[in-house]
C-alpha cells in the first residue's frame, strides 16, 4: 500500500483509535469499545478506509464503524449529523478506488453509494451496530449516505 497518512482534523478519540489500530497492524482497534450517553457501552467493529484526496491527490486514512453484507463491507457517511458530507465521502465520489483494512486484513475495494431498498436494508443493519446514526439523521436535512465497499480481487 502506498504511504497514507491520517486524515487532518480528526477528533482526538478517532486519532487515538486510528493510531492504536495502525501501530498494532490491526490486532488492536478492530473492535472499538465506547460509552455512549443513554445507550451504555457499545462494542463496534471498525475498519480503516484509505481514500485519495480529491484536491491533493494524497492518501488519507479514516477510522470508521462498519457492517458486512455478503462478501462486502458497508459504512455510513454520517459525520455526526453535520449538514455536509464527510471529506472521505466526497473523496470516494471523485475516486471510488479505495483501500480497506479490516482487523489485520488489507484489501483494495471499490466504493459505491446505495439507494432504494438496498440503502433501507443496510441502514437498518447500521442502526444495529451504531444506534446513534438515528439521532444523526434527525440533526441533518441531507439523507445520510450508506456506502458499500466491494473488495477487488
Amino acid at each position: 500500500m502506498s504511504e497514507a497518512k491520517l486524515a487532518p482534523n480528526l477528533p482526538d478519540w478517532m486519532l487515538e483509535h486510528a493510531n492504536r489500530y495502525l501501530s498494532s497492524g490491526g490486532a488492536d482497534g478492530h473492535m472499538y469499545k465506547v460509552n455512549v450517553p443513554e445507550r451504555g457501552e457499545l462494542t463496534v467493529p471498525a475498519l480503516l478506509l484509505t481514500t485519495t484526496g480529491r484536491k491533493s491527490g494524497d492518501k488519507y486514512i479514516f477510522p470508521l464503524f462498519y457492517g458486512t453484507d455478503g462478501g462486502s463491507y458497508f459504512i455510513v457517511a454520517s459525520k455526526g449529523g453535520a449538514p455536509e458530507h464527510p471529506g472521505w465521502y466526497r473523496n470516494i465520489l471523485a475516486n471510488p478506488n479505495i483501500e480497506v483494512q479490516v482487523g489485520t486484513k488489507k484489501m483494495n475495494a471499490r466504493a459505491r453509494t446505495t439507494a432504494g431498498e438496498e440503502r433501507s436494508r443496510l441502514w437498518k443493519k447500521a442502526l444495529e451496530f451504531w444506534p446513534p446514526y438515528a439521532d444523526y439523521q434527525l440533526k441533518t436535512e441531507r439523507e445520510i449516505p450508506v456506502v458499500v465497499l466491494d473488495p477487488v480481487h
